[in-house]
């Protein structure tokens, strides 16, 4: 099949376990002292953070209390809060939201992403539309117009897609119905290049869409380094032959590792809606995520299915009807006209059966094998990675410092990288700025008079943070458990 490519932003989130992370790192410590000196900072590190933290995740979650759907609005009428100091208390949630979403490395999907994903097809093949009338437009547009962030998608004062980390989906099959329309696909392509169509249709497209920087059919080697390629196998673009066409075929397709949909449900004339939904999605191809839209209507036949269905049977029409009044019809050769548009018309129709099942099959799949969580199961995933992506990159740059030195800020952000990919074999784009924060905050790094960080030894960085709540409990319980 020809490649096409898809670049992405590489991103900051580190995809390595954090046990995996700290006994790797460990081992590469010489000194056994100074390795059980590097896991005890390495918990008194994550203790820190997450008591840093948690006084956050708590207003968090108390106020998704008052706007969960399903018991949301009680709470609400019990607090007996006006509705101006409702819509304060909304903005302190999304707020609160966005920001946890951040730390999580979570970002905001743009228009141009969107494109580029459902650029294609991949198993969905319904175009498939969000019932705007169902969908609440006040909420999100009044945060946004108070917290400006660049590049939102036009949809975003009904439902915000968040997304992060980037995988590959493939999947073998026949697909006989899907090569069919393929084959059909191209055939109108080599009508519409005959009868001039397509320069037409072209020169309409180039004044409506600008030429799309981050997909591509080669790999460039221009692409910046931290962009990240990822091919797409698509049918559409498969080589002719009969072994393709009657064989297995392997489809590949990009998927975001995980999606987070944020929405609100329109209010209704005896209810004022107050809920706020989050739906937390894994794996999800980036041609197919029209599925974790909210808000779906029933989808139907395409317009370009209508127009080929109308044009073969008005074509086969014509043709039976001249023939006729010609007197030159054969009657085998109108059966055989005939029976090749109602053959195409019952194709289009079972194509699309076909397609309704597919849809509601992953429709289906959806719901019970790629959401992971929604409402506050959501939010209390985003808190734990906020925690463990924080701890990672203190870990790492600590590490950095301790066993190669004083460092730049630039130097730091391409060694921790470098170890990320030599001892892991994973790339990331590694929030140098965020981690420096941290560690400084926590009075175990400076820096001299040129510029440059450097840490304290691991038994003086122990001391700084000192014996944490969590070890003191720990202590208790082992002196009451020997007792």
């Amino acid at each position: 099949m020809k490649k096409e490519v898809i670049r992405l932003e590489r991103e900051s989130v580190i995809p390595i376990l954090k046990p995996k992370l700290i006994m790797t790192l460990a081992n590469l410590i010489e000194h056994s002292s100074d390795r059980a000196e590097f896991l005890k900072l390495c918990k008194r590190v994550e203790y820190t953070i997450r008591a840093w933290y948690m006084l956050q995740f708590e207003d968090l979650m108390q106020l998704y209390s008052l706007f969960d759907p399903v018991s949301g609005a009680q709470k609400l009428e019990q607090q007996n809060l006006s509705p101006e100091e409702i819509d304060v208390l909304e903005q302190n949630f999304l707020t609160y939201v966005f920001q946890v979403m951040d730390k999580s490395n979570f970002k905001i999907t743009t228009d141009e992403e969107i494109d580029v994903a459902l650029s294609g097809q991949y198993l969905l093949h319904l175009p498939i539309t969000v019932d705007e009338s169902k969908l609440d437009k006040k909420l999100l547009k009044r945060y946004f117009e108070e917290h400006h962030h660049d590049h939102l998608p036009d949809f975003a004062d009904k439902y915000v897609i968040f997304r992060r980390g980037i995988g590959v989906d493939q999947t073998t099959d026949y697909f006989f119905m899907e090569k069919v329309d393929m084959l059909i696909g191209r055939f109108w392509s080599f009508l519409m290049r005959r009868t001039g169509l397509e320069k037409l249709l072209s020169r309409r497209s180039k004044r409506r869409h600008k030429p799309d920087p981050k997909k591509d059919d080669e790999i460039n080697s221009e692409t910046e380094q931290n962009d990240l390629s990822v091919e797409r196998h698509r049918l559409e673009n498969m080589e002719l032959s009969f072994r393709n066409l009657l064989g297995k075929v392997t489809i590949q397709e990009p998927t975001f590792d995980r999606i987070i949909v944020l929405y609100r449900q329109a209010s209704t004339k005896s209810k004022a809606e107050r809920g706020v939904y989050l739906k937390h999605f894994r794996n999800i191809p980036m041609a197919d995520m029209e599925i974790v839209l909210p808000e779906k209507k029933n989808p139907g036949l395409t317009p370009l299915d209508w127009v080929k269905f109308l044009v073969s049977a008005v074509v086969g029409l014509v043709a039976v009807i001249t023939s006729v009044q010609l007197h030159e019809i054969d009657l085998w050769v109108g059966i055989a006209i005939l029976s090749t548009v109602i053959g195409y018309c019952a194709k289009t129709y079972f194509t699309f059966q076909q397609n309704m099942a597919a849809y509601q099959n992953m429709i289906t799949q959806s719901m019970y094998d790629k959401q992971l969580d929604s409402g506050k199961g959501t939010l209390l995933h985003l808190c734990d990675d906020v925690i463990q992506q924080e701890v990672k990159e203190v870990i790492i740059s600590f590490f950095i410092l301790m066993e190669q030195g004083k460092a730049t800020r630039q130097d730091l952000d391409l060694r921790c990288e470098e170890l990320i990919k030599e001892e892991f074999g994973e790339s990331c784009n590694f929030d140098v700025d965020d981690a420096v924060h941290k560690l400084e905050k926590l009075g175990i790094v400076g820096r001299d008079t040129i510029g440059r960080y450097y840490c304290v030894g691991l038994k003086r960085a122990n001391e700084i943070i000192g014996t944490t709540t969590e070890e003191m409990v720990l202590k208790a319980q082992q002196g009451i458990s020997a007792t």
